[in-house]
């Protein structure tokens, strides 16, 4: 059985981040040698979907998974807002706001046991 950052584990990390961000976050934790589990879920303004993903990992590798996880932190991104008062609706005109998003919260939990069946 080939040895990955999972074997081992004795830390858990549980993170939550935007649907939007988890596909992307998920493979470059498995180009990385990192194994998660996917849950979908929700909350925060809104009720807007969620990813909650799960790694555990051994704790020789817990400083690089979060540092690959913390690449996904808040971030800003360009979005176009109406701008002024329309003449018409053909007329409106619009401007680039940044705006606050993505992000992700970690927990570390110490694991006491880990079976594999």
């Amino acid at each position: 059985m080939k040895n990955t950052k999972n074997e081992n584990c004795d830390k858990l990390i549980i993170a939550i981040l935007q649907n939007d961000d988890y596909r992307e976050v998920v493979e470059n934790l498995n180009g990385n040698g990192f194994y998660v589990t996917v849950l979908q879920s929700s909350g925060g303004f809104l009720r807007k979907m969620n990813a909650t993903i799960m790694i555990g990992v051994n704790h020789e590798y817990l400083d690089e998974a979060l540092g690959l996880l913390k690449q996904y932190g808040r971030r800003t991104e360009m979005q176009y807002e109406p701008a002024g008062m329309p003449v018409s609706p053909l007329t409106m005109s619009s401007v680039q706001v940044p705006i606050q998003c993505g992000g992700v919260v970690i927990f570390v939990l110490d694991v006491a046991q880990n079976e594999r069946y």
